[in-house]
Parts: C-alpha cells; structure tokens; sequence
C-alpha cells in the first residue's frame, strides 16, 4: 500500500534550539532533518516532504515570514500531500495560526505546532508534538477544518487558542470552549468543530498596513491611543476592561480615533464575548458601539488585531471590515462562530 505524503516544515523555535555559543541560553539551530530524526517512527506511516523555512524564534516572526510558510503550504499539498506541519514558536503562535486559518483556502489541514522544553532539556516535549501533529493532519476527519494547532496532545482553533502559561507543557487553553480534540495513541478524536468562512484572499506586499493593538489600564486617559491616530495608524484595536469598557477620558478621544480608522473592541480578559447593551456609563461597550466602534465579539484584542489587519491589507472597504469582524467576532450568547 502506498504510504500517504507528508509535508513538514519549520521557522524554527525552542524546538529547534540547542546550546548557544559560551553558555548563553538555547537558540535555533537544528533543521526538519534533525527534527524527524528524533521521531524515526513517523517515516513508517509516511512519505516526508520536508522544508526548513527560517531559524527564528517566535518573538521574531513576522508576517514576511508567515506568508512564507502560507505559500510553502499550499504549494506542498498541491503536489500531493494529504496535510502539512509547520512548527515554530510559542510566543507568537497564537496569532500566526489564526492569520494563517484566515487566508487558508484548502481542504488538506495545515497543522501548526511547537515545544515548551527545547532539546537540552529533561522530558523535551517537541518529539511527541510532532508526532501527534503529523496524526492530525493525515487523519480524514481533520480535513475541510483549515488550521490547526496541536500540542501537548491537544488540538485547538485558532480562533480560540491562548498562551496562557510562561512554560507549563499545557500552556495553551481554549478558554471558554475547550480544545477541538484530543489525540490518544495516535488517533484523533474530534469532540467538536469549528465553524469555517470563507477564506481571505492572500494580501500581496503593495499594502502593509499599520494596527495598533492597546490595552486598556488603570488611569489611562487616552495619550497612547491620540498619538496612534497621530502617527498615522490604519486602525485600532483596544483591549478594553471587563466586557468592553474604558475610562470616560479615553471614550472622548475614540470618537476621534474612529475618524481616522476603524477602531475594534475587544476584552483585555482572554475569555468571554465584549458585551452590547449592558452597561450605559461613559466608556461602557454601549457608549463605545454608539461612538462607531465595532466589537470584536468573542475574538481577543491578538486575534482582532490580526483580522483587521488581514483585511486593511487586502483592500477592504469600512463596509466589508465591518460585516468580517461581525460574523467572525460573533455576537454574545452565539459562540458558533469557534
């Protein structure tokens, strides 16, 4: 029997990292070929097509880098793999698998992953990462679910997905929903699925725009988000208290700042939707809506300010933002957009 094609690929961190130089900390330095090495199984159920992309922490992606292993992807199961794994950093995961998810436009699953121990540590996680990585993108009921995250024998959406942890093995949570599935002895289970729309078009480099992501603090008066708007930034996202609130000072200056640009709301907590008509105060998320903000539902400020940014570089009209970020963001009580 002919063994299914596997795409791997990798931008590097902490599972790639090893010793640095004169005992400093662990950096990237190790290829997909040294990787698969310490899962020898894995090429008895496979054919490996491999790729190393970039050797780059996660604190040090970038959208350069993503639109990369996007093109590298799509190009892998097009010429005949039945999925892909790309693994890379922690830090940033959360919101690379979620601009991936939205410019995805193919059946076979893309399958990001990473590891919390590098290597040279005791227990070294990024073996059995891969492994249970590579089980989810090669099993049919992953397909048509776009992008995927697997780890710690977890698989999560991108949507939902959080960092929730410095560099516990189970750092990722799907708050408030769970996890899509979990994967035992090499089989995955599916408990629920992800809603799919309609994939994004893929921006091209002509337009980078600039979205500013900021959260909301005690005793902020609105200076961070007035001199975003001064320097010109395409758009806002705020990540505001609670279920959407700010001070009253800052309401005064967002009926300014969505002048400039559209401004998204979004909840500095990381679990539940940005509320519509609860509260009435200055600064509250009824007060914000009525000024021409838009919620962001149950998206996180991250996650907002990736699909606005998503959509400001592929041309997006304010009408078209608007209607994106209502049904990918969600209304409260209807969570089916996860």
């Amino acid at each position: 029997m002919t063994k299914p094609c596997l795409a791997v690929g990798s931008l590097g961190g902490t599972i790639t990292m090893t010793s640095g130089a004169r005992g400093r900390g662990v950096t990237p330095s190790l290829t997909v070929a040294d990787l698969l090495a310490a899962v020898p199984a894995l090429a008895d159920s496979v054919e490996l097509q491999t790729r190393t992309l970039a050797a780059s922490p996660g604190a040090s992606l970038g959208f350069t880098d993503v639109f990369a292993a996007l093109d590298w992807a799509r190009g892998a199961v097009d010429n005949g793999a039945v999925g892909a794994v790309l693994v890379q950093g922690t830090d940033t995961l959360e919101e690379t698998s979620y601009l991936l998810d939205l410019h995805w436009d193919r059946e076979q699953p893309l399958v990001l992953t990473g590891a919390m121990r590098s290597p040279r540590q005791a227990g070294a996680d990024g073996p059995a990462n891969i492994l249970a990585a590579s089980a989810v993108a090669t099993t049919p009921s992953s397909r048509g679910l776009g992008v995927l995250v697997t780890i710690n024998d977890e698989v999560h959406s991108p949507t939902r997905i959080r960092k929730a942890d410095t560099t516990a093995l189970d750092a990722f949570t799907s708050a408030p929903f769970g996890p899509l599935a979990r994967v035992l002895e090499g089989n995955v289970t599916y408990a629920n699925k992800p809603r799919r729309w309609a994939p994004i078009p893929r921006p091209t480099t002509e337009r980078v725009p600039r979205v500013a992501l900021l959260e909301t603090s005690l005793g902020d008066d609105g200076t961070l988000l007035r001199m975003a708007c001064d320097a010109g930034y395409d758009g806002v996202v705020i990540s505001g208290f609670g279920a959407g609130h700010v001070p009253a000072t800052v309401a005064e200056v967002v009926s300014t700042a969505v002048e400039h640009g559209p401004v998204l709301l979004a909840s500095r907590t990381g679990r539940g939707s940005v509320l519509t008509h609860t509260y009435g105060f200055a600064g509250s998320e009824e007060d914000l809506l009525s000024r021409g903000v838009m919620s962001a539902g149950w998206l996180d400020g991250r996650k907002a300010r990736i699909l606005l940014w998503s959509l400001l570089a592929t041309g997006s009209t304010p009408g078209r933002i608007r209607e994106e970020v209502t049904i990918r963001g969600g209304r409260p009580g209807g969570p089916d957009q996860n």
